[in-house]
């Protein structure tokens, strides 16, 4: 599986293709900067991008917008973004566009090898990987908003789970319930949020979050 990495820090960049070669990565080409990274991106056309939302030359968000640009010109283009901090602007941005896997973590996630090494496999495979933080903030800026306010607690749960790219089985082993009753669960988190329910995980996931941020 191709990778491109897009990290300034050189140690963590080094430690970036360690670790992935090592579960048998590709890493195509690393990079340092958001000129390099899209040219990167355009050239390669890895499988999967994993990218740091701040790079040079302004430090700000070019690293995302040269992964956005890079998804314009080959649509569908898995990206994987890595940040410092929860940045709801920039979660809006990369979900917004529906074609091919889309994930954010933060940082600290990379610590936890089988949890990062997961997530980059799931962006690469067309699904979607959300920092658990992201999705809090995401919901809680919609807490006292309707429709969300019509969900359970139970049903804000799953719907927090349905976000990180979960499925379903996954979702029922997580909260020790059946997959019968998370599939009632999701139906009825789609009918309160007016969203029509779909067997795309990857799809629901996305209409769910880009709901929620909107």
């Amino acid at each position: 599986m191709r990778v491109v990495i897009a990290e300034d820090l050189a140690l963590l960049r080094d430690g970036l293709i360690r670790l992935l070669t090592a579960y048998e990565f590709e890493v195509v080409e690393a990079v340092d900067n958001g000129p390099s990274l899209l040219r990167a991106l355009t050239t390669h056309k890895p499988d999967v991008a994993v990218v740091d939302v701040r790079l040079p030359p302004t430090f700000t968000d070019e690293g995302l917008q040269a992964a956005l640009e890079a998804r314009k010109r080959v649509p569908g283009l898995p990206v994987l973004v890595l940040s410092q901090h929860v940045e709801q602007l920039y979660a809006r941005e990369l979900l917004s566009d529906s074609r091919g896997g889309v994930g954010y973590l933060l940082k600290d996630r990379v610590m936890d090898v089988g949890q990062f090494v997961e997530a980059v496999r799931r962006v690469a495979g067309g699904g979607t990987a959300l920092d658990p933080d992201v999705v809090s903030q995401l919901l809680a800026r919609h807490a006292r908003e309707e429709p969300l306010q019509a969900l359970t607690p139970r049903e804000r749960e799953v719907l927090g789970l349905m976000a990180e790219g979960r499925s379903n089985a996954a979702i029922a082993g997580k909260l020790f319930i059946t997959e019968k009753a998370i599939s009632k669960h999701t139906n009825n988190i789609f009918g309160k949020l007016g969203l029509p329910p779909s067997e795309d995980d990857n799809r629901r996931v996305l209409a769910v979050i880009a709901y929620l941020n909107a």
